[in-house]
């Protein structure tokens, strides 16, 4: 396999521009739509609603008793919606520092939120109960119990289709119409994470067994990568929906998917070495519109690279120095990167 590092000194191009303190460790990272402010959540639950530009707290929100899963700020507006191990779904007005709505995700703990691009639904999971809802907190309805608890949800790009990961299979509805599927992909196996392409025409998901499933979903078409040291969750497509990145040990590893007639199966991946032998990636993260990829790692390192610049893909690294970098997410005009880490450290980057 190809294998891209950087060699000798050169510019850091990841240049941290604030550093401020979460509860405990990092779990999830939300920016606003105009970048003007930063929620991050602690898994013991607090979320802090952080002023961009000083790094300054600006709201502290109660989050969820027993821990905050994950949280999504409203690709449009004000709205921020989290759930976590309460059982319950969270909506708060992230300008006013308020709860807006509490709602029942539908079982003693919910993991999984995610907004449409056009801010007026959200769906959450919660074991293998899915539920959408608009911005108001309505519920607009309760989709079928899948077969396992739903690992991820994600709507597929340029629809109001929304697919769930759960055993067995990945399964795509149109909420807003029924309750019936519109397409299930069959697999045996325990996937953990899910992907779609920008383009919406490949679901790609990494999996308990070591392996990066991807579906050519028009065609219900699928292939498989193998040969990672471990199971599966870090996914990133770039913008281009040609190159995706993706985990599973401690090396980033990048699959052309138009590499040819067959896809990626049984291509080399280029394979991004930085981050510590011993360590596993956690997570990784592509620009919504540009060619630089961020990479979090359990050796405490952020690093930032340009895949695409075989003279030198790692061009940037931050260290947080005592534990693990846990979450990373890009501004939506890609100027700036946040990072996490397990001890409850928060960066805000310029990068490029």
């Amino acid at each position: 396999m190809a294998r891209i590092s950087i060699f000798g000194k050169a510019e850091n191009r990841l240049r941290p521009v604030w550093q401020a303190a979460a509860a405990d460790h990092v779990i999830g990272l939300a920016w606003a739509p105009d970048g003007a402010r930063l929620a991050v959540a602690a898994v013991s639950g607090p979320i802090t609603v952080f002023d961009a530009a000083t790094g300054k707290p600006a709201h502290e929100l109660k989050g969820h008793n027993f821990g905050t899963a994950a949280l999504a700020w409203q690709p449009t507006g004000n709205l921020l919606a989290s759930v976590g191990q309460d059982g319950k779904v969270r909506v708060w007005d992230a300008a006013a520092g308020s709860e807006v709505k509490t709602l029942d995700a539908g079982a003693s703990w919910a993991e999984k939120v995610s907004w449409h691009p056009s801010g007026q639904w959200f769906a959450t999971a919660a074991g293998k109960k899915t539920k959408v809802w608009t911005a108001a907190g309505e519920l607009v309805r309760e989709l079928p119990p899948q077969a396992g608890t739903v690992m991820d949800l994600n709507w597929r790009p340029g629809t109001t289709h929304l697919t769930l990961l759960a055993y067995g299979s990945a399964t795509t509805y149109d909420p807003l119409a029924n309750a019936d599927p519109l397409r299930v992909l069959a697999w045996k196996g325990s996937p953990l994470a899910m992907a779609w392409s920008p383009d919406g025409k490949i679901l790609a998901h990494g999996n308990q067994d070591s392996t990066v499933h991807f579906w050519y979903y028009d065609a219900s078409r699928d292939l498989q990568m193998w040969g990672y040291k471990t199971k599966v969750r870090e996914l990133a497509w770039d913008y281009t929906s040609r190159y995706l990145a993706t985990g599973g040990g401690p090396v980033v590893c990048i699959w052309d998917c138009q590499a040819g007639a067959k896809g990626p199966e049984g291509s080399k991946p280029t394979m991004l070495v930085g981050h510590d032998e011993e360590s596993n990636l956690t997570a990784l993260a592509y620009q919504h519109r540009g060619f630089l990829l961020a990479s979090a790692g359990l050796d405490s390192k952020v690093l930032l690279w340009q895949p695409t610049n075989r003279k030198g893909a790692q061009i940037g690294e931050f260290d947080f120095q005592g534990g693990e970098a846990s979450a990373l997410a890009w501004s939506a005009d890609d100027k700036s990167l946040a990072a996490g880490c397990g001890t409850g450290a928060v960066a805000v980057f310029r990068a490029g």
